[in-house]
């Protein structure tokens, strides 16, 4: 065999990758299928000094070149040197069947394979990836070779968002991949990456390699990730049964820290917003309210209460159908309510609305975009039921808004401004009132008690 031999038919591949693995032949790092003929071969008189690798292969003489890493081949963890050993000897029997693919010069996929050919000391065949979505190929390529579970997923998707972070400040890199993101990606919950992302920053590297390995969830990991290091690693060492309770005990610990502190400062709330939650003298046409319904929803999952206490101040439906009276009244014998209802919680709202004095008129949907719980069907909306008292002005023919309008949630309770802003629009010159007011808006009094700030309208 002389100068270079490009292997076009299968039987030909075959048999160059067996020559390759002896030594004999040396691939084209840039063409899979091209071959020549090595200094070993020319030494043995199978071809002529002059046709060997030294003059004829691009790669030159001496040991295969390595190759630097991209960032998001480091998503995947390198094999153990035992796996590395097998995968070398699988190489060195039928040849590099796949190729490393790179990426600016740097191994985008393919680590392990271009290690394996480094220990046989062969060159790795190499292709270069012309794509426009690298952490799409590269996740595509390794969950298809790997049985990953939620946990060990959640973990990458972790490393993911970390990568593209450390990308931007290294590189200034402009792309950016969000938990949610990195979530939809590796088809789990952006909580589980919330969880894994604390237990890169908090836990210790063997907490880490245990998720991977898959002793423990990565629900338990966030739990141990808290526990000073020493404690950790004492955890650690203990059966993976003694593990998961020890994660348990840590999450019930907390979940009562957590509750006592959220009580304390509900009653500072309380306590600070008393001069903004007693009686309104002003009577107003245009009303907006956001009662702080009190349901609890028993998690099957769980077996926890979830409910709205854990965050703010609630009140009973019955409680808040007789406030309306309690504070005066504050509605004109012609009057529009806008008022905010969960699915669970729409007859307790029409209870309100019928003692506040008001009849359903019609009703507008804030769609969150992402779908939460619910036992009959994930709930992803809430209603602004509209409800009138006497004649109040309606809207003019052609001014009012779709009913339906999508924005995704944010904090706990908290409403698009859309939805104010629509009523302000509607009604632009009338005094309007926001009951159970936590951020007050210019131009509306505020009935509630976190509607106390400085610049705040009080009635």
């Amino acid at each position: 065999m002389g100068g270079s031999f490009h292997s076009q038919e299968p039987r030909d591949l075959i048999k160059c990758r067996a020559l390759n693995a002896k030594g004999y032949l040396r691939r084209d790092p840039q063409d899979g299928c091209r071959w020549y003929p090595t200094d070993l071969a020319a030494s043995l008189g199978l071809v002529p000094a002059e046709e060997s690798e030294e003059s004829q292969s691009p790669a030159g003489c001496g040991p295969p070149a390595r190759l630097p890493h991209h960032p998001l081949a480091a998503l995947f963890p390198m094999f153990t040197e035992d796996e590395l050993q097998r995968l070398a000897d699988d190489i060195a029997t039928r040849g590099q069947e796949e190729p490393v693919w790179l990426l600016d010069g740097h191994i985008l996929d393919g680590r392990n394979r271009e290690a394996a050919c480094a220990l046989i000391g062969i060159d790795a065949w190499t292709k270069d990836y012309e794509g426009k979505d690298p952490l799409g190929f590269v996740l595509s390529l390794n969950l298809h070779r790997r049985h990953l579970s939620e946990s060990q997923r959640a973990m990458v998707a972790a490393k993911v968002v970390d990568t593209y972070q450390g990308m931007n400040r290294s590189t200034r890199h402009e792309g950016a991949v969000t938990e949610r993101e990195a979530g939809r990606r590796l088809s789990i919950s952006e909580r589980a990456v919330r969880a894994a992302v604390k237990i890169r920053e908090r836990g210790i590297e063997q907490l880490s390699d245990a998720i991977r390995d898959g002793r423990i969830s990565v629900n338990a990991g966030e739990a141990i990730s808290f526990l000073e290091r020493e404690a950790q690693e004492e955890v650690l060492r203990l059966e993976e049964k003694q593990i998961v309770q020890r994660a348990k005990e840590i999450r019930e610990k907390r979940a009562k820290l957590r509750h006592a502190v959220r009580l304390t400062h509900m009653a500072h709330v309380v306590d600070r917003g008393q001069p903004t939650a007693g009686r309104v003298e002003t009577k107003y046409p245009v009303i907006y309210a956001d009662p702080p319904w009190q349901f609890g929803v028993r998690s099957e999952v769980t077996g926890r209460e979830k409910s709205a206490e854990n965050h703010y101040p609630t009140m009973p439906t019955d409680d808040i159908c007789a406030l309306f009276d309690e504070i005066g009244d504050p509605a004109k014998r012609d009057a529009v309510l806008f008022l905010w209802a969960t699915n669970p919680m729409l007859p307790d709202a029409f209870r309100v609305m019928a003692a506040w004095g008001f009849s359903y008129v019609h009703h507008w949907i804030w769609d969150k975009e992402i779908a939460g719980t619910g036992y009959w069907g994930r709930d992803r909306h809430e209603l602004l039921l509209i409800g009138k008292r006497g004649q109040p002005v309606a809207p003019l023919p052609g001014t009012q808004p779709e009913t339906i309008y999508r924005e995704r949630k944010g904090r706990h309770s908290a409403k698009p401004d859309w939805f104010a802003e629509q009523i302000e629009r509607l009604y632009p010159d009338m005094p309007r009132l926001e009951l159970f007011c936590r951020a007050p808006r210019p131009g509306w009094h505020a009935w509630g008690y976190e509607a106390a700030t400085p610049e705040s309208e009080t009635a």
